[in-house]
């Protein structure tokens, strides 16, 4: 009988991160639509794909834009399998679940944007104030409190049994 809960209790487990990651890159890929909405979308996804493949993403067409696509899905769902599987280490120091959103937020703008983008094909980019708070906000709206949400009701229904 254990190893059966066991099995159901990792297949949710598995199915929450599932679908949380799939809320949180579709979400993070609309506020990136709607921050840039005199741009193509295509070229929101190329850039994206420009991290691997430099200036050619932008001449690889539609290849490149689902290239893009799947690369942001990779991405938020390696902060979603990240944050939902250290949330409770989180929640024993904080115990709050909407500051740690908020904090999980700002962690993921720190490594996009000070590790991952400047060792890409991209490089390092000026650093602007109203852009850098936005794509903060951005992925604490996005990320970091729907990972923190889902991650706490987990939480709840673990460990107040």
């Amino acid at each position: 009988m254990a190893i059966k809960n066991t099995a159901w209790h990792s297949n949710r487990i598995f199915l929450n991160i599932i679908l949380t990651g799939l809320l949180t890159g579709t979400l993070d890929a609309i506020a990136a639509l709607a921050w840039n909405y005199k741009a193509n979308a295509g070229i929101i996804f190329e850039f994206i794909a420009s991290g691997i493949f430099g200036k050619a993403a932008y001449t690889g067409g539609s290849t490149m834009v689902l290239l893009g696509i799947l690369f942001h899905y990779i991405i938020a769902y390696a902060f979603t399998i990240a944050f939902y599987l250290t949330y409770p280490f989180f929640y024993k120091i904080f115990r709050n679940k909407y500051l740690i959103g908020f904090e999980y937020g700002i962690i993921c703008w720190f490594v996009m944007n000070i590790i991952v983008i400047p060792i890409s094909k991209i490089g390092l980019k000026p650093f602007h104030v109203v852009p850098t708070i936005i794509g903060i906000v951005i992925l604490i709206i996005c990320i970091g409190l729907p990972v923190a949400i889902f991650a706490d009701r987990r939480r709840k229904r673990i460990f107040i049994r």
